[in-house]
């Protein structure tokens, strides 16, 4: 059975969550960018109807995102990373595993198909963080994800349809988006009941990955 919730439900559960949240979520939108923060992101694979990667793993997440701010306002770092030895390892250390990314600190991603719980923000797994473009006034981050772990977001031998979900937040993005308004789904409505301001696009990728 699937709850309904009305809008004044709503509204008061956003507004008691943001009064518990103090200094945590809602305050930390101060951390990377200011208040007047745009993010334009562009995702360039997957795209909608792919048919992505082997063996449920292989495939990869690769996007930008145009600041309107200088880099220095960002909270944007270069990053080489990976799984085992490869984190925090030179030439371009940075941490891997969920959550939000130290490098790219505004960036929530998500993936309907994970194994690992509903939610979840896959941003600190990107391998790669890069400086593209940066003037006085604005700046241009690539980032690059290769999933290589078979079993975490698919099955091998059998496709598995996914919805990639993208978007910015003022300040340091969460490790988990919270289903606060229980229609089943991770999404910009969750993030905003959280107390999180999002400064981008939202940007929703419908696609297959191969078993």
């Amino acid at each position: 059975m699937k709850l309904k919730v009305s809008g004044c439900v709503l509204a008061a559960a956003a507004a008691a969550i943001v009064t518990a949240l103090g200094s945590g979520a809602a305050s930390a939108a101060g951390a990377a960018g200011g208040g007047d923060l745009q993010v334009n992101i562009q995702i360039f694979t997957p795209k909608s109807g792919n048919v992505a990667g082997i063996g449920s793993r292989g495939f990869m997440v690769d996007l930008k995102a145009d600041f309107n701010v200088p880099l220095a306002l960002t909270g944007a770092g270069l990053e080489l990373t990976g799984p085992g030895v490869h984190a925090n390892a030179a030439p371009l250390p940075g941490a891997f595993g969920d959550g939000p990314n130290d490098k790219f600190p505004n960036l929530v991603v998500l993936l309907s198909s994970t194994k690992a719980g509903g939610g979840i923000n896959h941003a600190g797994s990107f391998n790669l963080v890069a400086v593209t473009d940066q003037r006085s006034d604005r700046a241009q981050i690539w980032s690059t994800w290769i999933i290589g772990a078979p079993n975490a977001f698919g099955t091998p031998g059998v496709d598995t349809p996914s919805r990639l979900f993208v978007a910015a937040v003022n300040g340091v993005a969460p490790a988990v988006v919270n289903d606060l308004n229980l229609d089943g789904q991770f999404d910009e409505e969750d993030l905003a009941l959280m107390g999180f301001e999002i400064v981008s696009e939202v940007r929703k990728v419908d696609f297959v990955i191969k078993g």
